[in-house]
């Protein structure tokens, strides 16, 4: 990755950049009918690394109350205004969303590989204080809505570095 990439992400996508850090919260699935079917908690870690082959990288650890954790990791370039993710599990792009004046919105489309009909859309909406963030997940298959997850987060601190060295 050109090293232009990582100092232009942060300057043309400063929404994204705020999210820089670690954030803890709950993911929350519902079905189609309303009736949650899932909820688990969550560690998102945020990063924007000085070097190194992306520019953006976040790793998910879920934990579940029966004892079940799971981490995903999502590394992403960045180009023509959006960070694009093309992982095992997703492809897609996350994007600021120009129109919202208070600047507190990003929108996020991808496809499930490996099934070409379900695809999702999610909304970042951050609070005017940057410790607060809600999104909202639509997932679409076969063209129509199949379910939806609600997720609410609190950043714990801006450090990631000082975060995982103390891990």
């Amino acid at each position: 990755m050109p090293d232009s990439a990582f100092a232009e992400i942060k300057t043309a996508m400063p929404l994204l950049a705020s999210n820089e850090g670690v954030w803890e919260g709950w993911y929350r699935y519902y079905d189609i009918d309303g009736k949650m079917i899932d909820a688990h908690r969550s560690r998102l870690i945020c990063r924007f690394p000085d070097s190194g082959p992306y520019p953006y990288h976040q790793s998910n650890i879920y934990t579940w109350d029966d004892g079940r954790t799971e981490v995903r990791d999502f590394p992403a370039a960045y180009r023509d205004g959006r960070v694009w993710f093309d992982t095992d599990l997703i492809d897609g792009w996350a994007a600021e969303v120009p129109l919202d004046e208070y600047k507190r919105t990003t929108m996020l489309n991808w496809v499930r590989k490996g099934e070409p009909d379900l695809y999702l859309y999610e909304m970042i909406h951050n609070s005017d204080c940057g410790k607060f963030r809600s999104r909202v997940w639509q997932w679409i298959k076969a063209g129509k809505t199949h379910m939806r997850t609600l997720i609410d987060e609190e950043k714990v601190t801006d450090d990631w570095r000082a975060f995982e060295a103390g891990q």
